[in-house]
């Protein structure tokens, strides 16, 4: 992530989710500890981290902020080591003309770096490089809601078909789950296997959409769905959209930020939005 950012001599550098203290250790030896803030939400690991950089001779500035709020300061380069979705107005307010961003988005494994516009947003790409970051929090108590599953966990499905390609575990993958996050926004992910190689995926969303996919081994699954979209076809075309053209249009693309933090993303004929969830 710092190799992406570009970090130069005298550059000031927003350093996002503190945690142990490791990146903005990296920094202030890298460019010195009066151009590196660091912040986190947790003030335990703030105070934390203060303390063990102190203990290796190190005094970057090191806050308890809120990261997708107001952030004291303004920065030649902002880099994140949590993920956001979409990028917060904030970083766009305190990054400098021609800064740079780097950060990765929500759920995916997609890196972006950008670079300040005159007209407050920034302008960039999806790197061909890929990391995955836990999300921004803004409080204790943070859990999926597991719950989702509990009222179709073996419903009949209002329809009821064959699916394309096998069973997968959507999330071993990076970037299927990453173009799904992208087109489909906030689906949640179960897979089990048996010992005789019966395996089910189950898909759900809380909008009600949920999807069931059952198969043994490689064969065509039995895929049950329900609600107002059909989760398992989206996935299948995804698949497809990789199998016949050997990748998926998201690493490379370009990305257009605007100052309220919408992301548009173009390749080729491709065209995507992260936005607020």
């Amino acid at each position: 992530m710092l190799r992406h950012a570009e970090v130069y001599e005298g550059a000031d550098v927003l350093d996002v989710a503190t945690g142990s203290g490791y990146s903005a250790a990296l920094l202030a030896n890298r460019i010195g500890e009066r151009h590196v803030t660091s912040i986190d939400v947790d003030p335990y690991l703030v105070e934390a981290a203060a303390d063990r950089l102190d203990g290796i001779g190190l005094h970057p500035r090191v806050l308890t902020v809120d990261a997708t709020g107001p952030i004291p300061g303004d920065y030649d380069r902002i880099v994140s080591m949590v993920s956001v979705r979409p990028i917060p107005e904030s970083w766009l307010a305190v990054l400098r003309p021609e800064g740079r961003l780097v950060t990765t988005i929500a759920h995916t494994c997609l890196i972006i770096t950008a670079d300040k516009t005159p007209d407050g947003g920034a302008v960039g790409r999806v790197e061909w490089d890929r990391a995955m970051f836990m999300e921004t929090r803004r409080g204790e108590d943070y859990p999926p809601d597991e719950d989702l599953f509990d009222a179709v966990w073996e419903a009949e499905g209002e329809e009821v078909g064959r699916g394309r390609y096998p069973v997968m575990r959507v999330s071993y993958n990076w970037e299927i789950p990453s173009m799904l996050e992208v087109v489909a926004p906030g689906i949640e992910h179960h897979y089990e296997e048996d010992d005789d190689g019966q395996r089910t995926a189950r898909m759900v969303h809380a909008d009600g959409s949920w999807a069931r996919a059952t198969a043994k081994g490689d064969d065509p699954p039995t895929v049950h769905q329900g609600g107002p979209r059909r989760l398992w076809n989206i996935l299948d075309d995804i698949r497809h959209l990789w199998v016949t053209e050997g990748s998926l249009p998201l690493h490379g693309a370009r990305a257009f930020i605007r100052p309220t933090g919408e992301i548009h993303l173009t390749r080729g004929t491709w065209e995507g939005v992260i936005t607020a969830q």
